[in-house]
């Protein structure tokens, strides 16, 4: 009464479809056991007889053996490379090497055709610029699946660790009229006509008439609507899109990506980066509890990539190696003018190395960061105290007049991996900064209430999602981390 109800003959039907075992699971058992139903889609298929199949659960293939002269020449022909596969048989202990057992095929049904001679991924070693044209179909690819199964692996932990710590998350909004970094490289989201815009008496385009009553745009960040939350609920975290108009065309940028933020009442910048800290940790051993066998492909694939280059540009240690290392260290502490102390020492600084120069003040290129941890520290390092003008409005000033109380994550092979700060909870500071700043009051005197009405020290940080999963799996352009890249001149699929 109430509820969905199925008429008998319908849910004997939908239940004998779904009695399949994953491939993962069938990998694990025992031989002996018939009537096992598997569903995949093909890989190779050698000598009418042995279909390798795989249904995305695990890079691992099953073989599937056809007795000769049981099937039909007809259903043969239609088993080619990523036919659709649905196979009732016999687990038997395998003859072959790599698996400990295989399916002898008693009943085969063809799901979906694949035209053999139109599938762009044949059975060989594909680039990974030609699978980014392809991205519909990359997912098909043992790289591929690796990837995004230690993915869902991180996103999964993020969750899991934010959970257990007892934190609320918080879904802060996509659309938004603030710009939390003062940058201004947003994309605008509107519904007046392109050819015709209403305009006011000064001839500017009139946004009172658009959908909101106002100019809007997609969110850079959800840190300014998360401070809200940390005011009320002590602590909250946001995990969702983000979006920057910034036309770089690199190994590191998107224009459309998935942030982590964390915001915290009642932390200061050491709580903070314990956090941060313990968190990255965290979500590592997760990703080597649960997906050992992707991280071993990808470590091996990594490990053959790298013999390509030259000696001086290869990576230190191997993917795995790396990330026992993040696990096995603390990570180095040090402040902003200890960091340009090292490197303006450094034999690399002393030699002309770096493309670009140091000195106080400066933005840390991602060359700068990553000598820092590979070569200097050899591990992790937190960097604090950066100059105020370099950093945005709402970071707690330091004493000195000079500094604020910001962190970055900086991990070897990528760089900045986290970025965060003490935010100013003082009024007076805040609004000071906003005018030097010329950031308006009106627009963001939401923001401000929370520090009129019981503001308190909070603290919070950024961890761009899709770069942790670029320093996971060791994959070099963030473009591949990602299911379908948004970036400069491409919006496909």
């Amino acid at each position: 009464m109430g509820g969905p109800h199925f008429v008998p003959s319908q849910a004997k039907n939908w239940l004998m479809f779904n009695k399949r075992i994953k491939i993962k699971e069938i990998l694990l058992q025992s031989p002996g056991q018939k009537g096992v139903v598997v569903m995949g889609w093909v890989r190779t298929f050698r000598n009418n007889q042995f279909i390798a199949l795989n249904d995305g659960s695990t890079n691992l293939n099953l073989q599937v053996v056809l007795e000769l002269g049981k099937f039909d020449e007809n259903t043969l022909k239609r088993i080619t490379t990523s036919a659709a596969l649905k196979i009732t048989g016999e687990l038997v202990a395998s003859q072959g090497k790599g698996q400990a057992v295989e399916l002898i095929a008693t009943e085969l049904e063809v799901l979906g055709d694949s035209d053999a001679s139109a599938y762009p991924l044949q059975p060989k070693k594909h680039s990974l610029e030609f699978l980014r044209e392809i991205a519909h179909l990359r997912f098909r690819t043992n790289t591929f699946g690796a990837v995004f199964r230690v993915r869902h692996s991180l996103a999964f932990a993020i969750h899991k660790f934010f959970h257990e710590k007892g934190f609320l998350y918080l879904h802060t909004p996509i659309v938004t009229a603030s710009d939390a970094e003062g940058a201004g490289e947003m994309f605008r989201v509107t519904t007046l006509p392109f050819d015709n815009p209403p305009r006011n008496e000064k001839g500017e385009i009139d946004f009172k008439e658009d959908f909101f009553g106002r100019s809007t745009n997609l969110t850079v960040s959800g840190q300014l609507e998360g401070e809200l939350g940390a005011t009320a609920f002590g602590e909250i975290y946001t995990f969702g899109p983000t979006f920057r108009a910034e036309n770089s065309n690199t190994t590191r940028h998107l224009a459309e990506f998935w942030m982590i933020e964390p915001e915290m009442a009642f932390h200061d910048l050491e709580d903070n980066m314990n956090l941060a800290e313990s968190f990255i940790k965290y979500i590592i051993q997760f990703a080597m509890d649960n997906n050992m066998d992707d991280l071993q492909f990808l470590d091996q694939r990594l490990a053959e990539e790298e013999k390509q280059l030259p000696t001086d540009k290869r990576s230190p240690m191997g993917l795995l190696e790396k990330l026992r290392f993040v696990l096995d260290n603390d990570f180095e502490r040090i402040t902003y003018t200890e960091a340009i102390d090292i490197l303006l020492n450094s034999p690399a600084y002393k030699k002309k190395k770096f493309q670009y120069d140091v000195k106080w003040g400066i933005d840390m290129q991602s060359e700068h960061e990553r000598y820092l941890v590979e070569k200097h520290f050899k591990k992790p390092v937190i960097v604090s105290n950066y100059p105020k003008d370099i950093k945005a409005f709402y970071m707690r000033q330091n004493d000195d007049g000079k500094t604020v109380a910001a962190m970055d994550i900086l991990a070897p092979g990528i760089g900045e991996i986290v970025g965060g700060s003490q935010r100013e909870e003082r009024l007076d500071r805040l609004t000071q900064r906003m005018k030097d700043m010329h950031i308006s009051e009106e627009e963001l005197w939401w923001y401000l209430d929370t520090r009129r009405f019981g503001t308190v020290p909070h603290a919070g940080f950024g961890l761009g999602f899709e770069r942790m999963v670029l320093f996971v799996t060791g994959m070099t352009n963030i473009r591949d981390v990602i299911a379908f890249p948004r970036t400069p001149k491409s919006a496909e699929f």
